[in-house]
């Protein structure tokens, strides 16, 4: 990942640049943590203090989480989803579960009747990832790979506004996703997902719609 070449200065601006596109690209997936600096510092030929500025910058713009003694961690994939989270830090848990209800079960009605095969493809991976995640129990991989598989349903609605929107406040539906897990993942809230896969592979859009909405709030494993 070298710096590419351009007439933009301060180095800074460029090394912000290059960080963002590695975010937004998804080569850096949210939640995955990013080369240390000594890293960047060698990928991007610039000063240690150039990266840790750029670092700080994104940080700031709610891109990046700095944790002290683990590393640097992606937040969000634009400035906007950064400014959806610290604006809803601390809302209200139940207030939340009714936004991901609204958007999740009206999603998953949406890709019972738009649904493509490749869609279905797409949505059993997902699904796969996240019984396996389930299975390794470790929660913060569990929560990471239950948002995908829901995420993957919101795809496959094709409406482009509200997959925007959805990514918006991706980490703030991950930080309730957290909340309804809780710090382990525990046998008996294991609640499946795989009726909405299934309700969208028939192309039932109520069932599907309920399904979504079962999930809110029980969304611990899957079946």
């Amino acid at each position: 990942m070298g710096l590419s070449t351009t007439r933009r200065t301060p180095l800074s601006d460029q090394v912000i640049a290059q960080l963002r596109a590695q975010i937004t690209s998804g080569e850096w997936p949210v939640g995955s943590r990013i080369p240390t600096e000594a890293a960047l510092v060698e990928q991007l030929g610039v000063a240690r203090n150039t990266v840790r500025e750029a670092v700080r910058a994104l940080a700031h713009n709610g891109l990046l989480d700095i944790r002290q003694g683990s590393g640097t961690y992606v937040l969000a994939t634009s400035e906007l989803a950064g400014v959806m989270h610290r604006r809803f830090a601390d809302a209200d848990q139940e207030q939340v579960a009714e936004l991901r209800s609204m958007l999740e079960t009206s999603a998953a009605g949406l890709a019972a009747a738009r649904r493509t095969d490749r869609d279905l493809e797409l949505l059993e991976t997902a699904l796969a990832r996240r019984e396996a995640a389930w299975t390794a129990g470790d929660p913060e991989d569990f929560v990471q790979a239950d948002a995908a598989f829901h995420q993957a349903v919101v795809a496959t609605a094709h409406n482009d506004v509200i997959a925007a929107v959805y990514a918006d406040l991706g980490e703030v539906l991950r930080a309730h996703l957290r909340h309804d897990v809780g710090p382990e993942l525990i046998a008996e809230k294991y609640l499946g997902h795989g009726g909405i896969l299934e309700a969208i592979r028939r192309g039932d859009a109520a069932a599907a719609s309920y399904e979504a909405g079962r999930s809110i709030g029980n969304c611990k494993g899957d079946g």
